[in-house]
């Protein structure tokens, strides 16, 4: 594994961990926000993972595509998510619209899997490559194919995928799978505080000092 290069120009793909009310793409649902609500005590952007961890190394977010609630294969709460709020969806239809022809992007943070888990989508098995529509609605081939589609897309990039706790152990085992077949990053995060399943301002801090950590040390 190369060493991580420049990190100036990102891009998360995120669920609710990453969002923050006025800071994701019109119409995606959101769960954090400047509300004072008993579910989270984060109020304030600053709070975020992301804004400090920016501000620190210099980053420029030049997109934060994360949507509350979603999943990183097409099964969601609901069932079938391929044409709304997936990870996956949100990818191609980026890549559709020449975004990253447009953008110059070198590191992108994946921040998810974790609503996949909860919503206990079919797990499936861990497949890095000749994926077919519907291996997508897995949880362990969608990892494959949302893995290989970013190295396809973004070649020299830096990908770093931040496996959540309280995953489901196939979940972050496929994840470490297909980042060290495609030549991109798997952090496992550690000791993570949280309320109703989410960051504190504390475990905020936490998955940004451990990131942080990451970026520098590899």
């Amino acid at each position: 594994m190369k060493k991580i290069g420049s990190v100036k120009r990102a891009v998360i793909f995120g669920d609710s961990y990453s969002t923050f009310a006025g800071y994701i793409p019109e119409g995606y649902a959101t769960w954090y926000s400047t509300r004072e609500i008993p579910e989270t005590d984060v109020t304030r952007v600053e709070e975020t993972w992301w804004y400090p961890l920016c501000a620190d190394l210099g980053i420029e977010l030049v997109l934060n595509d994360s949507w509350s609630g979603s999943t990183l294969g097409h099964t969601g709460y609901s069932g079938d998510c391929s044409k709304t709020s997936s990870f996956i969806f949100r990818l191609e239809r980026l890549i559709e619209n020449g975004f990253f022809e447009k953008e110059t992007v070198d590191t992108v943070f994946v921040f998810g899997c974790t609503n996949d888990s909860w919503a206990n989508a079919p797990l499936g098995e861990i497949m890095l490559d000749n994926h077919k529509h519907e291996d997508l609605f897995s949880v362990c081939p969608a990892i494959g194919y949302f893995a290989k589609r970013l190295r396809e897309v973004l070649p020299e990039a830096n990908i770093i995928f931040m496996i959540n706790t309280e995953l489901k152990p196939e979940i972050g085992e496929a994840i470490k799978v297909s980042c060290a077949h495609n030549g991109e990053y798997a952090l496992e995060l550690c000791d993570i505080d949280k309320r109703c399943g989410h960051p504190t301002v504390k475990g905020m801090s936490q998955i940004g000092e451990q990131l942080k950590e990451f970026i520098e040390n590899n």
